[in-house]
């Protein structure tokens, strides 16, 4: 199959709606390390694979363009997990898919407004950045994803996505060449061998992570369950997390985050702390990011919501997000540092975590809200 690359290809097999810059930028919101399964195919193209389908898309002026893939005939008999009614998306669906992803419910430039109103630095650097909001992703991909971030970089995280796609996804289609599968599902990675395989693939001791974590939750609550986590309090859904293999507090406030609707996650790394630490004048604990440090680094960072906006806030769900890729996953302390955070961090009962609401991020940071409905 050929990729299609901007609309001028196949004119009729493309849809648009309506999307400034201000509202989002694909350049920097795709690039930026919350999800690592596109890849800018052309210039200003980004095709990727988006609820077990494979999407380009392309923004040309205040319009956001978008084209979905079929999957491929020979490939039709792996369809297992798949209702067949759900094989060629309508027109609303697609939109709906694309709006809930994006989150584009949520008007950004009069957040930027009052953010920037709120905060200096901010100010001073958002116009460099329009557009850059939070994605709202399926919970099971962005859980398995995180769990690889940990002693990280984007460009490596990425690589290792693709191949435990290759070796347990459905396969999608292949377009020029390039073949594009579904994330696994929750069953593929349970598998007796599965944790031998991730090995093989290079995931080190995060294979033990991955297939320890696929375990307990299709042993317990289910994928269904972990979706119902967005309902649940942010203290509940993050005890959940850190009860998994390798999921530390980082990783848990990332999936609370980005794909269970908690405002209230700060995920802190040293590169957030170095950065509260040296333009926010953050003095909390010692000169590296411990346990007790990570607690109370949050509600520092957070500030109540002032003005219009804030009504609309507790309903929407804030997000944080990192400027474009101003700094990566590669950590700032030691490796050692980096894995106690991650493997040892107590869950937020114990140590005590308090809801911090809705809350005006540093210039760093970037929120985008979601008041998509559905779990």
């Amino acid at each position: 199959m050929k990729l299609r690359d901007a609309p001028s290809a196949c004119p009729s097999l493309w849809r648009w709606l309506p999307c400034p810059p201000a509202e989002l930028r694909l350049d920097l919101v795709l690039s930026s390390g919350q999800s690592f399964r596109w890849w800018e195919s052309s210039p200003g193209a980004w095709t990727g694979v988006l609820g077990g389908r494979v999407w380009t898309l392309r923004q040309d002026g205040d319009r956001l363009w978008y084209t979905v893939y079929g999957e491929e005939e020979e490939h039709q008999e792996e369809r297992d997990e798949r209702p067949a009614k759900a094989a060629k998306l309508s027109a609303a669906e697609t939109e709906r898919i694309l709006r809930d992803y994006f989150q584009l419910d949520v008007g950004l430039p009069p957040l930027y407004h009052a953010w920037g109103a709120a905060d200096p630095l901010f100010r001073k650097v958002a116009n460099d950045f329009p557009g850059v909001r939070v994605l709202r992703q399926d919970p099971v991909e962005c859980l398995f994803s995180f769990i690889c971030t940990s002693n990280n970089h984007i460009s490596r995280i990425t690589a290792m996505i693709e191949r435990l796609c290759q070796a347990f996804g459905r396969r999608l289609c292949c377009l020029d060449s390039r073949p594009f599968h579904a994330f696994p599902s929750l069953s593929a990675l349970t598998g007796a061998d599965a944790e031998a395989r991730l090995r093989a693939l290079g995931f080190g001791y995060r294979a033990k992570f991955v297939s320890g974590s696929a375990r307990a939750i299709a042993e317990g609550l289910g994928s269904e369950g972990l979706c119902q986590l967005r309902t649940a309090p942010y203290a509940e859904a993050r005890r959940v997390l850190c009860a998994l293999p390798g999921v530390g507090a980082k990783v848990a406030d990332c999936v609370c985050l980005l794909s269970l609707d908690k405002a209230e996650a700060v995920p802190v790394d040293t590169h957030v702390w170095h950065i509260a630490r040296q333009r926010y004048g953050v003095a909390l604990g010692g000169k590296s990011l411990t346990p007790r440090a990570y607690q109370e680094i949050g509600p520092v960072l957070c500030r109540p919501p002032q003005g219009p906006e804030a009504s609309q806030q507790p309903a929407s769900g804030l997000r944080e997000l990192r400027l474009g890729q101003l700094w990566g996953w590669a950590p700032l302390g030691t490796p050692q540092e980096e894995q106690r955070l991650e493997w040892d961090t107590a869950p937020a009962a114990s140590l005590g975590w308090r809801s911090v609401g809705s809350c005006l991020s540093p210039a760093h940071y970037v929120h985008g809200g979601s008041c998509c409905p559905g779990q």
